[in-house]
């Protein structure tokens, strides 16, 4: 008896934290561990969401993706915001495969704002590689540059 109360309170956890927003299995889990929930019972109920599809890394990521990149985020910095929620790196890259390319993100950027050395430290900010924002930006970098670097 007391095992199915833990499975329940455990499901129970799992759902209300996944009715607010879509989590990734890592996200889910760090939840439930945070709320005292037994370490068998945490790991049943995250493997049962997963099996039904209610828990999906991939989703999450391409979603989560999706979302940086319409605020402006490079790859980068889109990178480092699904590994830190523990999604697995097959995830990630098949998110930013399916993301316009970042050099096109960066010139609809570079569209907005222009050409300057303002928005070469911008696209710096939001996760743009070197090499995008030099090939988007190549002039405002070239003369933003130390003399020595030119």
């Amino acid at each position: 008896l007391r095992r199915e109360l833990r499975r329940h309170e455990a499901m129970s956890r799992a759902a209300r934290s996944l009715a607010h927003r879509d989590l990734s299995e890592q996200e889910l889990s760090d939840r439930l561990a945070r709320a005292k929930v037994a370490p068998e019972a945490r790991k049943e109920a995250v493997d049962r969401l997963v099996r039904v599809g209610a828990v999906d890394d991939d989703r999450v990521a391409r979603g989560r993706a999706e979302l940086l990149a319409r605020r402006g985020a490079g790859d980068l910095l889109i990178r480092h915001d699904l590994d830190a929620r523990g999604i697995g790196a097959e995830h990630v890259e098949a998110a930013l495969g399916a993301l316009d390319p970042e050099p096109v993100r960066a010139e609809r950027l570079v569209a907005e704002r222009g050409r300057g050395l303002r928005t070469a430290r911008y696209l710096a900010r939001k996760g743009f590689s070197g090499e995008t924002i030099e090939s988007v930006c190549e002039e405002a970098v070239a003369e933003g540059a130390p003399p020595a670097v030119r």
